[in-house]
């Protein structure tokens, strides 16, 4: 049995997060187990980097997975037709890689980057995928904001409550806003690890300080409260999109 990391893209509107669920088959792992099950004819199971919920989306998520398959990278472009041809128009895989045998798509990440989109001025050619905000907002004091949380490593109060996680312990590397057209504004946040719903929920409070409806000192105080009731709600999981995983070059065989 080999190992490979799939890289891949989703488009999550539709589809119910990354997870198998007892409740719903539309997620992206079984979608993604049935299919490729199917074509190699040997039970596939996936393991991913991480898990999205619904109605986010992924422009390079990565997940691995073990077979017999003995030409998956000899012939990767014939496989990544084939898989491709038999997926939903939602789910796309960009990439098979060989790795060790103790490569894992989630443990061994070293840092996933999230972006996350808004808009002030109506659009409705990006309005699937990004947040509109109406009324005036102050860029630079979110941006003062969310310089702050790289100075924490416990985000529990960004955190969805009654998770398994063993810590809240997070380390945020990077977290800023940049303008990216008129009127619309993309937020970069990169982190080792991410908690559930973290990425909504900072949005959503730095949000509030934009509006200027808590102050700078405010939003460290609901940091150190260590308190989801503390936090702004959650914004539309539709503008949310993991873009990045890096992993150390070393678990990576070269074909």
């Amino acid at each position: 049995m080999a190992r490979y990391f799939l890289t891949l893209s989703y488009n999550g509107t539709k589809l119910n997060g990354w997870q198998v669920q007892n409740n719903t088959p539309n997620t992206v792992q079984q979608i993604l187990e049935e299919k490729i099950t199917m074509l190699l004819k040997e039970k596939i199971e996936l393991t991913g980097c991480g898990r999205t919920d619904a109605g986010v989306n992924a422009k390079n998520y990565v997940a691995h997975f073990e077979s017999n398959c003995g030409d998956l990278i000899k012939n990767k472009s014939h496989w990544l037709y084939k898989f491709n041809n038999v997926l939903p128009t939602e789910i796309s895989i960009q990439n098979i890689s060989s790795v060790r045998d103790e490569a894992h798509a989630r443990f061994d990440a070293i840092s996933r980057t999230y972006y996350y989109y808004i808009h002030q001025i109506k659009n409705p050619f990006i309005d699937n995928f990004s947040l509109y905000v109406f009324g005036e907002l102050d860029f630079d004091l979110m941006n003062k904001a969310a310089a702050i949380l790289l100075e924490y490593s416990d985000f529990t109060s960004f955190s969805k409550l009654h998770t398994q996680n063993k810590t809240n312990n997070c380390k945020i590397k990077k977290a800023v806003w940049q303008k990216t057209n008129i009127g619309e504004w993309r937020f970069t946040i990169t982190a080792d690890r991410f908690l559930r719903g973290m990425v909504r929920a900072i949005v959503g409070t730095l949000l509030m300080v934009g509006k200027n409806k808590i102050t700078l000192n405010d939003f460290r105080k609901i940091i150190e409260a260590k308190n989801r009731k503390a936090a702004g709600n959650n914004v539309e999981a539709k503008a949310l999109f993991l873009v990045g995983i890096k992993y150390p070059k070393d678990i990576f065989i070269e074909p």
